[in-house]
């Protein structure tokens, strides 16, 4: 890749390790790094920190919530897998699955910008882009899935997978899971439990039917279970027989191929297969969200769906976040069938800006970087070494009771009582905090807000997962002899010595203070642009 988008040089290595420099043309320094430029104003700031955030008070609805009210960050620039402040300071992400291929990517910007120097029209007019990238991305899918809607946002994604569920046999229920998030439209924050269990008892709506989530931690069947595969889905299949007898009928299934707010939660092997053979019995479709999970981020599988077997291919997917790298873009893709029944009402389906020339070359770009950096392989390697450090902590820590993930998709839930599961919801936002203190962005989510979400870019590193699970260990180890629980740790001095340079114990927020949708970050690297090791501040920030 030569030389592109803000000066960049060279291009971005397999894994996504950038071994070139940035040079700032404004400030004629060849090489600055990006962190020392905020010093400098070559980022043209225009507002102070404090400006920014009275004029957002003003100008920005009260329900828009920022992270950290108290000390929140305001960033200005961010890179692979970090990002950056307005005095510089730069922040590791962990948990970014929308800056897929790593912030600012310069293969995906140049894309971008090259096709936006050209044309940018709606798909009324016939465009080379539209065609190319959705015979590619049907190229990743099993080969019924074949038709794509593109669309802007996961939310819209979503919502267009309800109306071509419903149009296909004319039925309107749906089931969803506990815990279920599927974008904050009206439509789907009525079949998102996480959002309408907010507005009080009696808040579901009665076309709605909440189903078991497929927990085998904490959820009504668990790891001990013969078969909690069988035993989640015929809890769906109760659902369906109870709707019959009232009249009722299912148009549609939803669930994340694994639940991300609702807790990290994987399902079993075979639960998607015989939750399929139920519903599509009654008359509904199979509509699997991956607008989380998709793209790669399993490793094994590009999509996560598949870690379900050969066997079970659903009957619409959605799609979002990942798939532009920070673009808003999306896509619904079914099978030629639901297509052809949804065109029959006569209804004409438009949209202005999906699937238009800049998004499509954005997203033909994000499918090459994954194929060329092999980020599917890294998810696979760093994601196995992560879980590899992860569970070593879980033997060490009472506090950390369940670790489950595959690939760069990974939940670590923390309990107050590893017999009794009980959620450890304030120790996970104290450590979220204590995080931030070291520059590590982590976010902590789940129905009791107590499981630690990583879902970093897919360029992070074997070094960027050893450094955060070092600080974790430390911090972990703190609050357990703070709280009188016993611990098998054994923290390095050097390590507890980093940590202990940041004095005091921060302020934290409520604990209903949501942390668990952090948007934003940057990727290591290990020359140059960035120093090759990590250090610890030992500014204390209050949060």
């Amino acid at each position: 890749m030569e030389e592109g988008h803000g000066g960049r040089e060279k291009g971005w290595e397999g894994g996504g390790v950038w071994r070139g420099r940035l040079r700032d043309k404004r400030q004629g320094v060849p090489g600055l790094p990006v962190a020392r430029r905020a010093m400098l104003g070559g980022m043209e700031e225009r507002y102070s920190k404090a400006e920014t955030l009275a004029l957002r008070r003003k100008h920005i609805g009260p329900s828009c919530k920022v992270f950290f009210a108290k000390d929140p960050l305001k960033i200005v620039r961010a890179q692979g897998q970090y990002m950056f402040d307005e005095t510089g300071e730069k922040y590791l992400d962990c948990i970014n699955n929308v800056a897929h291929v790593g912030h600012s990517h310069p293969y995906v910007t140049k894309a971008a910008t090259k096709q936006m120097e050209l044309l940018n029209t709606n798909s009324r007019f016939l465009h080379d882009n539209l065609v190319q990238y959705a015979q590619r991305l049907t190229a990743t899918l099993p080969e019924k899935l074949s038709v794509c809607y593109f669309v802007n946002s996961g939310s819209e994604a979503n919502d267009l997978a309800l109306r071509l569920a419903r149009q296909y046999r004319g039925h309107h229920d749906v089931i969803t899971l506990e815990n279920a998030y599927h974008g904050h439209v009206t439509s789907l924050i009525d079949i998102s439990p996480y959002k309408f269990n907010q507005l009080g008892k009696d808040s579901k709506k009665e076309f709605v039917h909440v189903a078991p989530s497929p927990d085998i931690y904490r959820g009504r069947y668990r790891e001990d279970h013969p078969d909690p595969a069988t035993a989640y889905a015929e809890e769906v299949k109760k659902i369906i027989e109870e709707t019959q007898k009232n009249g009722r009928k299912i148009a549609a299934f939803i669930a994340e191929s694994m639940q991300s707010c609702g807790g990290q939660v994987i399902p079993p092997v075979g639960y998607f297969q015989k939750v399929a053979e139920y519903v599509r019995a009654a008359g509904g479709v199979f509509i699997a969200d991956e607008v989380q999970v998709g793209f790669g981020r399993v490793g094994k599988h590009f999509w996560a769906f598949q870690l379900q077997g050969e066997d079970f291919v659903p009957d619409i997917v959605t799609m979002g976040k990942p798939i532009g790298n920070g673009h808003p873009m999306s896509c619904v893709v079914t099978t030629r069938e639901i297509a052809e029944k949804f065109g029959a009402s006569g209804l004409e389906y438009f949209n202005t800006f999906g699937g238009n020339p800049v998004s499509c070359a954005i997203g033909l770009a994000v499918l090459e970087v994954i194929e060329k950096e092999d980020l599917q392989g890294n998810a696979t390697r760093v994601g196995s070494y992560l879980l590899e450090l992860l569970v070593e902590q879980k033997k060490k820590h009472p506090l950390v009771g369940d670790i489950r993930g595959v690939g760069l998709f990974v939940g670590v839930d923390l309990v107050k009582d590893q017999q009794k599961r009980t959620p450890a919801t304030a120790e996970a936002l104290h450590l979220i905090y204590k995080l931030k203190e070291q520059k590590i962005l982590l976010s902590a989510d789940g129905p009791y807000r107590n499981i630690l979400k990583f879902k970093p870019p897919m360029c992070f590193t074997m070094e960027d997962a050893k450094h955060v699970v070092e600080i974790i260990d430390v911090l972990l180890t703190e609050i357990e002899e703070a709280t009188g629980m016993k611990t098998g740790n054994d923290v390095s001095t050097n390590t507890r010595c980093k940590i202990k340079a940041n004095e005091g114990s921060p302020q934290l927020e409520s604990a209903n203070e949501s942390t668990s949708h952090l948007n934003g970050a940057a990727c290591r690297q290990e020359n140059g642009f960035y120093p090759e090791k990590h250090s610890v501040p030992s500014k204390t920030i209050r949060t």
